[in-house]
């Protein structure tokens, strides 16, 4: 009895396995149509396991974005009710909000990146390019966003003080990272990048709890400075934006050519 031995076809090992510019070249060639379409079926087979293992790691990067999507949602959610019982200033709530938003996604970007595969040292390098790039191109706006953050941070003046700076004043409506509006007495909106407020002079007259108030006025020769003096203190005893435990006086301050001019103080 005669015994044949069948042997198997070997199974194609990585280097059989053909790579794309094969591909392009054979879809380029002169072969036939069965030719490529049959060439091409063995290579979609061949890359059947890595296209699996591809399509399970996206797969998994999707549901840690969706889920960290909802952990930032929470996480910011919290922060926000916690600066609101805080009685955090306005303009630092919010920008401690953005800030925030922005510092988890990144987070989050940098875990579905290393899930995929992608280095974080080339992410990161990237990102520095950029971020070259970026601030030389808007070095005027990256000066202000730190005049934004020293004004957050160090608060020389808040939302609803009144403030003398850059050359106009008014009473603040809003502190932004770049630039802080202030409506002036004639109801007019200045707006005022941070990096000229923060790098100039700051008048606040809203900080401290009393204000000197000094008015001048004039009077003829022929008036009884006396007289006068009592009027003005009266006016001021009755009016109730005065405090009363305050020190109040009427002075003469300068002898003028045909007038005396009068200056009364409170504070």
């Amino acid at each position: 009895m005669m015994l044949l031995a069948a042997s198997a076809t070997p199974r194609p090992t990585d280097s059989a396995v053909p790579d794309v510019q094969e591909v392009v070249n054979q879809m380029n060639s002169n072969a036939s149509a069965e030719d490529k379409t049959s060439f091409l079926l063995e290579y979609l087979m061949a890359q059947r396991e890595p296209l699996l293992n591809f399509g399970k790691t996206l797969l998994i990067a999707l549901i840690v974005f969706l889920i960290g999507k909802r952990i930032i949602a929470l996480l910011l959610k919290l922060l926000n009710r916690w600066m609101e019982r805080s009685h955090v200033e306005v303009s630092v709530h919010k920008f401690i909000m953005s800030l925030g938003r922005v510092l988890l996604y990144i987070l989050l970007i940098f875990c579905v990146a290393g899930i995929l595969g992608v280095g974080t040292s080339s992410i990161i390098a990237i990102i520095g390019s950029a971020g070259l790039a970026v601030g030389l191109a808007l070095q005027g706006s990256l000066s202000n966003l730190a005049g934004g953050i020293l004004i957050l941070l160090m608060k020389p003046f808040l939302v609803g003080d009144y403030i003398v700076a850059g050359g106009v004043e008014g009473t603040v409506r809003n502190i932004d990272i770049f630039y802080t509006r202030i409506v002036t007495t004639d109801n007019k909106v200045i707006v005022i990048p941070n990096g000229t407020l923060s790098n100039g002079n700051i008048i606040n007259t809203s900080q401290e709890e009393y204000r000197l108030l000094i008015l001048d006025f004039m009077v003829g020769y022929d008036a009884q400075i006396s007289k006068v003096r009592e009027v003005v203190l009266n006016l001021m005893e009755k009016d109730e934006g005065v405090c009363k435990d305050r020190p109040q006086s009427v002075n003469i301050d300068k002898l003028n050519p045909g007038r005396v001019r009068l200056q009364p103080r409170h504070g």
